[in-house]
């Protein structure tokens, strides 16, 4: 067999390992029309180059593709580099610090090697799609990293937080989980000092570090949950509840979840909840939905509906 044709088998090997999480050898000489033999040659030719092919013995072993020391070089399909490719653009607008350039590079080296069908098919998407909404704060990328593992090896973390009023504290929390909106970041933590669970904007720490203190996980309400809750109501001086003759995802659909929560009320109606530090601005995105409404909480929104609702009158010149 020539030198092509073994380079050639032994790249099939790494993309069957990188498809799926493990395969035993007669699988794989199956899809390469090899021997077992020939396979294990091929395995060690990767390990070789680097790629840490783990293997278990047994009935039950096999081969897989583990974690090393350093990324090896990956091989993707048609499918997974147009998706890649989508992304990594996408990315390179987004609110991680430091994100949209290290997605650039990526792109430029993927689109470098990219075969000429591909890479027409990936600009295509590219001019066919436009951002309507800009980026949001930039949190630290190293903030992202901190906090992840912090919630995965359920150790507390100390940072500086700077409150709505500008003022700065020291805080430790357990952290449990981090939530995106989309334009801003969040963390849903336990905070032992408040006894009670709390919401962080990523973007107000200041020198995140993860202790050394592991805690025990608690029960705790569901994070995605508990973060549009938080930030759709406890931020604001008014919190709004209104009845919307509308099924929920249809108002869901015009309401983006960080701005409201939507859920449904029977009967054709569901219930929208939201705040705002202005009641007219509330009335204002409530008629601007289109459907029929009713105010239950608080009070003062009606008469604010009664005030855009003469202003309106007004501009249309009527009484």
């Amino acid at each position: 067999m020539t030198v092509e044709a073994t380079t050639e088998r032994v790249l099939r090997l790494l993309a069957l390992l990188q498809r799926r999480p493990s395969w035993t050898a007669a699988e794989l000489a199956a899809e390469l029309g090899v021997t077992d033999r020939s396979v294990r040659r091929d395995v060690e030719r990767l390990r070789a180059l680097g790629y840490p092919v783990q293997a278990a013995p047994g009935v039950g072993g096999g081969y897989q593709l583990g974690a090393g020391t350093r990324l090896p070089p990956l091989l993707f399909d048609d499918e997974e580099a147009t998706a890649t490719a989508v992304s990594l653009r996408l990315a390179s607008g987004g609110t991680v610090a430091g994100a949209s350039e290290a997605a650039l590079r990526a792109l430029a080296k993927l689109d470098q090697v990219m075969p000429p069908r591909l890479r027409a098919e990936v600009r295509a998407v590219h001019g066919a799609t436009e951002i309507l909404v800009g980026p949001g704060v930039e949190v630290d990328a190293e903030v992202l990293v901190t906090l992840a593992r912090a919630c995965r090896d359920a150790v507390r973390v100390r940072f500086g937080y700077v409150g709505r009023d500008g003022q700065e504290s020291e805080r430790t929390v357990e952290p449990v989980r981090m939530v995106t909106t989309g334009r801003r970041w969040y963390l849903m933590a336990w905070d032992p000092d408040r006894d009670d669970w709390r919401t962080f904007r990523l973007d107000r720490m200041r020198e995140v570090a993860a202790t050394t203190w592991r805690f025990r996980a608690r029960e705790h309400p569901d994070p995605v949950a508990y973060v549009q809750r938080s930030v759709t109501g406890a931020p604001y001086r008014y919190l709004a509840r209104v009845r919307i003759h509308a099924r929920a995802d249809q108002v869901r659909a015009l309401v983006p979840p960080q701005v409201a929560r939507v859920d449904d009320d029977g009967d054709g109606w569901c219930l929208l909840v939201g705040g705002a530090d202005e009641l007219e601005s509330i009335a204002m995105h409530v008629a601007r939905l289109g459907f029929e409404a009713e105010v239950l909480d608080p009070p003062e929104l009606r008469e604010a509906a009664a005030v855009l609702a003469r202003r309106l009158a007004a501009m249309a010149g009527t009484d």
